[in-house]
């Protein structure tokens, strides 16, 4: 290539890349490319938006187009059509029981001597229960729980499908007492198969709360899945207060007992919260402080699931709590009939009432989980039943019931005191030992030498407090009794409308903190006795003057004030009791002063003394103690 040829060439690129430089576009230029293209993007999504409108407004009105002949269409039908059309979307989704899922609920009312029971047609369940010999603290009928959201229902797989119970249309058959409520399946025509049901049969017994209730299945082994091994049947009700106050010692929770024990278990009650129980169990209960319902299984529930709920928004004010509960039923898919027995309780929490079925019922009654404490609260149901027996006002029974007490523990009050007169006619002689050695290592010298005195004289330091350590068992038992008693219930006495809550004689405009927004008599009346007591008990025992009492002395003062919060909204027959109990004692003390003589305490302690005292293995060990503890002092003193 020539010189000619390169130098064209050359000048040939320099005009193309000039003429592109000079084409460019400016900044301003290609913004306003931009604001174009992005002008005409817009419209053109504008217009698939405006495009997706038209079609769905053009499918919603085909659609309401063709729900508008459907109507028309339905409307034109002969009723039989139409009812086919109603069965098959039933059949759709309640398979072989299509025919009992259709229908119009329909309640069925019995009653008992002591009971009003409502059936509904539908779920063919107990919709509600009347105890007639009760009422609620207003005067209101009592009934056992809310109807309007209680739920009884037998769940299992049929066809693919889960068969809820409440859900279906039961057919009433009443025979005298017994209340038999069918559901029936369908044959594959969708004609009602009368050989194929589901059943609830309820006997009901005039004088008792308790009810049979059998669950049968009949010729169901086609229509219930052919792997069903169990049923579960759920029950969730909400209880509701029917108390003045909802006492917060009352354990109002879900009860059962397992198979094969004596003992009951709970639900934690403080708390909402759910317990999944893997064995068999005889019974559960949902109880509230009077009443409970129970649900009894003769051969026993497989397992079972708990739930005890306090929720909000509850349009029945007088909602309590909720309690719910999953069990299983045992199945046999090879059985042409399949039958479950068992019993439903609707009643009082009434000791000798539950204890009658034999099934440790009673045992959901809190008087107390430790033996000791269980076994004085029988011993006083006992006797609180037969003193009740006689038809006495029940202030008057409780009186009763604590003078008999008060006399079983004579002779150990009698004793106690005389041991207590005697430590009175000791004390200038223990005055003299705490003088004659005041030092500090001399402490053992000075113990030994009281007890010692003590001993020859026959006198306890601590016999002041025996007789409150074995009435403290007692104590805590009434104090489990009382609140517990449905025999208190709505019984008055002198100014208390109600034994079993609190008696308020004047109504705060505020609330105290610990102590409430009322004023119980009785409970002012028991503190102030208690007061009394304890000065007098401890200027009987002279406690100043005994150094091993000192420090309980600021703690009999505290209690009556515990007292005086805690029982202010409790049991004013629980008050009364303790109240009565600090009179009586002040009564015994004057009796015992008037049979004990001082002079002749003095005469005998002094006899004791000329009597050689047998040293015990204790006093043995003390004085060992005593010279190892004086030679570790010598030792350090060197």
């Amino acid at each position: 290539m020539n010189k000619s040829s390169l130098f064209g060439f050359i000048l040939i690129a320099a005009i193309l890349f000039g003429w592109m430089w000079w084409m460019q576009p400016s900044k301003e230029e290609l913004a306003k490319q931009k604001h174009v293209q992005d002008s005409i993007m817009m419209a053109r999504r504008e217009a698939a938006i405006l495009d997706s409108i038209r079609l769905a407004e053009a499918k919603a009105e085909e659609e309401e187009g063709e729900a508008i002949a459907n109507i028309v269409a339905a409307m034109s039908m002969d009723s039989t059509t139409y009812a086919e059309k109603v069965y098959q979307a039933s059949r759709d989704k309640f398979g072989a029981f299509a025919s009992a899922a259709m229908g119009e609920e329909q309640l069925f009312t019995y009653e008992t001597n002591l009971q009003k029971i409502t059936f509904s047609s539908k779920g063919g369940a107990i919709k509600q229960v009347e105890l007639k010999e009760y009422r609620t603290y207003d005067s209101l009928p009592l009934i056992s729980f809310d109807p309007e959201t209680s739920i009884f229902e037998l769940a299992f797989f049929s066809n693919n499908r889960i068969i809820n119970t409440s859900q279906l249309y039961f057919e009433p058959y009443v025979n005298g007492n017994e209340i038999a409520m069918r559901a029936y399946a369908d044959d594959i025509n969708g004609q009602r198969n009368e050989n194929q049901y589901l059943e609830f049969v309820y006997t009901l017994h005039d004088d008792n709360y308790m009810l049979d209730f059998d669950l049968r299945t009949v010729g169901l082994k086609d229509v219930i899945a052919n792997n069903t091994n169990y049923m579960d049947l759920n029950w969730q009700v909400d209880l509701l207060q029917h108390e003045k106050d909802v006492d917060r010692f009352i354990n109002t929770t879900v009860y059962y007992k397992p198979m094969n024990e004596t003992d009951v278990d709970r639900v934690n009650d403080r708390k909402s919260g759910d317990e999944t129980i893997n064995s068999s169990i005889n019974w559960f209960s949902f109880k509230e402080r009077f009443f409970c319902n129970v649900l009894v299984a003769k051969n026993g529930f497989s397992s079972a699931k708990f739930s005890v709920r306090t929720e909000k928004g509850k349009k029945n004010p007088k909602y309590l709590k909720t309690m719910a509960s999953s069990v299983e039923i045992p199945y046999d898919f090879n059985a042409d009939v399949n039958e479950f027995p068992m019993s439903m309780y609707f009643g009082p929490n009434h000791f000798k009432t539950l204890k009658s079925y034999g099934l440790n019922l009673q045992r959901q009654i809190d008087v107390g989980n430790f033996f000791l404490i269980r076994w004085i609260n029988y011993g006083v149901i006992y006797v609180f039943n037969w003193l009740g027996s006689y038809g006495w006002s029940y202030g008057i029974v409780i009186l009763l019931l604590t003078i008999m007490i008060k006399l079983l523990l004579f002779p150990i009050a009698f004793k106690s005191y005389k041991s207590t007169a005697v430590m009175r006619v000791l004390k200038p002689e223990v005055e003299a030992i705490n003088a004659k050695y005041p030092k500090e290592e001399d402490a053992m010298k000075k113990q030994q030498a009281i007890m010692n005195l003590q001993k020859q004289a026959g006198a306890s330091p601590t016999a002041g407090c025996i007789p409150m350590l074995l009435q403290f068992p007692i104590l805590i038992a009434v104090f489990r009794f009382f609140p517990s008693s449905i025999e208190l219930r709505q019984q008055p006495f002198l100014w208390a409308e109600d034994l079993s809550t609190y008696d308020s004689i004047l109504d705060l405009p505020f609330n105290i903190p610990f102590y409430g927004d009322h004023v119980s008599l009785f409970c002012l009346l028991m503190t102030i006795t208690t007061f009394i007591y304890t000065y007098v008990n401890n200027k009987q025992m002279d406690v100043s003057a005994n150094p091993q009492m000192k420090g309980m002395k600021v703690m009999m003062y505290i209690m009556p004030i515990m007292f005086l919060g805690i029982f202010n909204s409790y049991s004013a027959g629980l008050s009364y009791y303790y109240m009565l109990a600090n009179i009586i004692t002040f009564l015994q003390m004057f009796i015992f002063r008037k049979m004990i003589n001082e002079d002749r305490v003095r005469a005998t302690i002094e006899e004791n003394k000329k009597k050689p005292v047998k040293k015990s293995k204790f006093m043995q060990r003390l004085e060992e103690a005593q010279k190892a503890q004086q030679q570790q002092y010598k030792n350090a003193k060197r």
